[in-house]
C-alpha cells in the first residue's frame, strides 16, 4: 500500500519539473541530421542520375591516364626516345597528379566538392587539347604533367557520390563505378587501334578530351554535397538540396529541423594524424601507394610485353633492341624500340582490360559480407601470386589469361580502398583524406614506369618479384587496419567533439535524458 501512495507523488513531481521547461523548447527538440535525411529519403532516381554523371568522370579519367600506354610506342619512334624518357612521361603525369591531389583536397574541404570538380575538368580539358599541338618531347612532358594536375580533382566525383548514397547502397554502387573506368579504358584502346594508324596520335588526344568537355556541361544538374553545406553553416542550401532529392525520388523528408554542428576547422592536415586516425592514415597511405604501383605496373608491363615481345622472361640479345635510323644511316646515335602495336596487340590489351570487371560481382560480395579489410587483404595476396605466375613460360593464350586475372585483381583492390577511404574519415577531412591518399598513390604510379619499362628489360624476374613483394606488404597492412567501415554511417566529427557540440547546442536534450533516468 505504501508503494501505491508514493507513485502518484513521484509522477506529479516529474510533471511539475517538466512544466518548468518552456513549451517551445520541447517542440524544438525534434531534429534530424543529414545522415538521417539521406537514410530516410532512400535510394531512387536522383541516385541513378548521380551514379551515371559522376561515374562518367571515370570514363574521362581512364582515357587520359590510359592514353600514355597506347601513345608511348608512337612518340618513342617520332622523337627517338630511350626507355627512361618514355618512362619519364608517365612519371611526370603522376607527379602533377600527386601535387594537386593534396591541393584540391584542401580546397574541396574548404570551398566545396562541386567547385573543385568543375575546375579540375576545365583544367584537364584545356591542357589535354594543348598536348595535341606539342612541338617537341619537352613540351609533351610539360603539358601532360598539367593534365595530370587537372585529373587529380576527379576524385571529388566519388566523394559527392559517397556523401549522397544511403549506407547500405555504398558497398554495391561504388564498386559498380569500375564499369565507367573500364569503358574509358576500352574506348581509348579501341580508338587508338583506328585513329593512330590513320590520322595520327595527335587526333587521338583531341578525341580523348571530348568526354571531359561534355561532362562540364552536365555538372549543373548535380548539386553541392549537403554534408559539406551543413559543415559550413549553410543549412538552408543543404535543406533545399535534400528536399529536391526527396522530390525527385518521390520520397519524404524526416520530420523536424535540420541540425548539425558548424565545423569551423575543416581540411586540416593535422586532423589526419589525430590519435584516433594516425594508424589508419599511415596504413591507408601504404596501401594506396602499393595498389597504384601494382595497377600501373600491370598496365605498363602489358604494353611492354606486347611491344617488345618479352615472353618467358627472356629474349635473345639480337632481339632486345631495334635501331631506328630516322635519318641517321649509321644508327649509332638514336637507338630506340620502334615496334608499333599490331591489331593483335590491341586485341590482347582489350581482352586483359575487360578483366577489370571480371571479379566485380565477387568483389561486391566480399566487400559487403567479408568486410572491406578482409576482402582487400585477400585480393592483394592473390595479386602478389599472379605477378609471380607471369614468369612461367607459357603460350600467348596463357599470358593473356594471367594478364586478364591481374587486371581483375588490381581493379578490385582499387574498388575496395576507394570505398574504405571515403567511409573511414569524417566530413571535415574526407576530401583531404582522399586527396592525400591519392597523392601518395601517385608516388607508386611514378615509380611503376621505371620498373615496368626499364628494370623489366634488364631483369624480368626481378621486376616481378618487386611488384609481388609490395603487394604482400599491402595485404598485411589491409588485414591489420584498425577500423572496419562495413555498415557504418559516414562520420561528421570525431565522436568526442560530437558529444561536446550536442551538450553545448542542445542542453534541453541532456536535461530530458537525466529526467528520464
Amino acid at each position: 500500500m505504501a508503494t501505491k501512495q508514493t507513485e502518484p507523488v513521484t509522477t506529479i513531481s516529474l510533471r511539475k519539473l517538466s512544466l518548468g521547461t518552456p513549451e517551445p523548447q520541447k517542440k524544438q527538440s525534434k531534429t534530424f541530421t543529414v545522415e538521417e535525411a539521406v537514410e530516410t529519403i532512400g535510394f531512387g532516381r536522383f541516385h541513378i542520375a548521380l551514379f551515371l554523371i559522376m561515374g562518367s568522370t571515370g570514363v574521362a579519367e581512364a582515357m587520359e591516364i590510359m592514353l600514355i600506354a597506347v601513345v608511348s610506342p608512337v612518340i618513342r619512334c617520332e622523337w627517338q626516345l630511350e626507355n627512361w624518357q618514355v618512362a619519364l612521361v608517365t612519371t611526370m603525369v603522376f607527379f602533377g597528379y600527386m601535387v594537386f591531389s593534396i591541393l584540391f583536397g584542401l580546397l574541396a574541404d574548404r570551398y566545396g566538392r562541386w567547385k573543385i570538380l568543375l575546375i579540375s575538368f576545365l583544367w584537364g580539358a584545356y591542357f589535354s587539347l594543348l598536348t595535341s599541338f606539342s612541338p617537341s618531347y619537352i613540351w609533351f612532358v610539360f603539358l601532360r604533367t598539367m593534365v595530370g594536375c587537372g585529373v587529380s580533382g576527379h576524385a571529388q566525383g566519388l566523394i559527392i557520390k559517397t556523401e549522397f548514397l544511403p549506407t547500405k547502397y555504398r558497398g554495391y554502387m561504388l564498386p559498380l563505378s569500375q564499369v565507367f573506368w573500364l569503358a574509358g579504358s576500352l574506348l581509348i584502346i579501341g580508338l587508338a587501334s583506328v585513329v593512330i594508324p590513320t590520322i595520327g596520335w595527335r587526333w587521338l588526344i583531341r578525341i580523348a578530351s571530348i568526354p571531359g568537355i561534355i561532362l562540364i556541361m552536365v555538372f549543373k544538374f548535380i548539386p553541392e554535397s549537403a554534408r559539406f553545406n551543413v559543415s559550413t553553416g549553410n543549412t538552408q542550401a543543404a535543406l533545399a538540396t535534400l528536399e529536391r532529392i526527396a522530390k525527385i525520388n518521390r520520397s519524404v523528408m524526416p520530420e523536424g529541423k535540420l541540425v548539425e554542428p558548424i565545423l569551423e576547422k575543416r581540411g586540416r592536415f593535422a586532423d589526419l594524424l589525430h590519435a584516433k586516425y594516425l594508424r589508419t592514415t599511415l596504413q591507408i597511405w601504404v596501401i594506396w601507394l602499393g595498389i597504384s604501383f601494382a595497377y600501373y605496373g600491370v598496365i605498363l608491363a602489358s604494353a611492354e610485353l606486347l611491344e617488345r615481345d618479352l615472353v618467358c622472361g627472356s629474349r635473345s640479345e639480337s632481339e632486345s633492341e631495334v635501331v631506328v635510323t630516322m635519318g641517321d644511316p649509321e644508327g649509332s646515335q638514336s637507338p630506340c624500340h620502334c615496334h608499333m602495336f599490331a591489331p593483335s596487340d590491341y586485341r590482347t590489351m582489350i581482352i586483359s582490360t575487360i578483366g577489370e570487371i571480371a571479379l566485380n560481382p565477387l568483389n561486391i560480395l566480399g566487400i559487403n559480407f567479408l568486410g572491406r579489410r578482409l576482402s582487400l587483404s585477400i585480393t592483394m595476396g592473390c595479386t602478389a601470386l599472379f605477378f609471380l605466375l607471369l614468369n612461367i613460360c607459357t603460350s600467348s593464350a596463357g599470358l593473356i589469361g594471367f594478364l586478364f586475372m591481374l587486371r581483375a585483381l588490381v581493379a578490385a583492390n582499387f574498388n575496395t580502398i576507394y570505398i574504405y577511404t571515403a567511409e573511414v574519415y569524417p566530413t571535415t577531412m574526407r576530401s583531404l583524406g582522399m586527396g592525400t591518399s591519392g597523392s601518395l598513390c601517385r608516388i607508386g604510379a611514378m615509380v611503376a614506369p621505371f620498373i615496368a619499362q626499364v628494370l623489366m628489360s634488364a631483369s624480368f624476374l626481378g621486376a616481378l618479384c618487386l611488384f609481388s613483394s609490395v603487394c604482400v606488404v599491402c595485404a598485411i597492412s589491409a588485414f591489420t587496419l584498425p577500423i572496419e567501415t562495413k555498415g557504418r554511417a559516414l562520420q561528421v566529427l570525431l565522436p568526442f567533439v560530437i558529444l561536446l557540440k550536442i551538450y553545448l547546442c542542445c542542453p534541453v536534450l541532456t536535461q530530458e535524458t537525466h529526467m528520464e533516468e
